[in-house]
């Protein structure tokens, strides 16, 4: 709305309008930062269990992966690890969450078969696999809740600066051109009071 607006009806109603949908806006953007910080808060809690998760299984994976060394020889261990497939079952999709784009990965949850013997290996290479797995599950989830949480704080981010522009600048701007508008009619009205009194007047004199 221009700051010279014309003191009418009409440019009243027109303002009152905007202000209505500016106001009803600004509680819109800001139910929604409400609702974006909670889910990134929750985010955020089970990020730190996943952590946990994995350093924790980096920490028996590695203790039974030195144990495999002691048993079987680094340079037999390495060449196992050598035939270990790598992982092409990862697909990346996209869903929305309040116009956030949240990635979601795919990937096929099933164990991978041991690229070794049974019969010449030990059991701690076993446990070392296992726990590695489970570290690469850990991972994509973590990764999906880390990528997640930062496009939820960037869509944060742009909610509160529009939700502060309607707050400080639309609505405080709106408002003054409401009051100035309605001043200037009421001192018309008063004016074509006074006008009509002292035609009055006059006719009856």
């Amino acid at each position: 709305m221009p700051e010279n607006t014309a003191p009418t009806k009409g440019n009243l109603m027109r303002i009152e309008k905007i202000l209505s949908l500016s106001n009803q806006g600004y509680e819109m953007l800001d139910r929604k930062r409400i609702i974006l910080i909670n889910e990134i808060m929750s985010l955020v809690k089970v990020a730190e269990d996943i952590q946990r998760q994995i350093d924790q299984t980096y920490r028996d994976a590695y203790a039974a992966l030195e144990q495999a060394n002691i048993e079987a020889g680094i340079r037999y261990v390495e060449e196992i690890a050598a035939t270990v497939p790598i992982e092409d079952s990862l697909k990346l999709k996209v869903r929305s969450v309040m116009g956030t784009e949240i990635p979601l990965v795919e990937y096929d949850e099933a164990p991978s078969r041991p690229a070794y013997s049974f019969y010449s290996t030990n059991s701690s290479l076993d446990e070392a696999r296992a726990a590695f797995e489970k570290v690469k599950k850990l991972t994509i989830q973590l990764s999906m809740i880390e990528n997640t949480a930062f496009r939820l704080a960037n869509n944060i981010r742009k909610t509160q600066k529009r939700a502060n522009a309607l707050k400080n600048i639309s609505i405080p701007r709106l408002k003054a051109q409401k009051v100035e508008i309605v001043n200037a009619l009421e001192e018309k009205e008063r004016e074509e009071f006074t006008r009509l009194k002292v035609v009055k007047e006059k006719i009856l004199r």
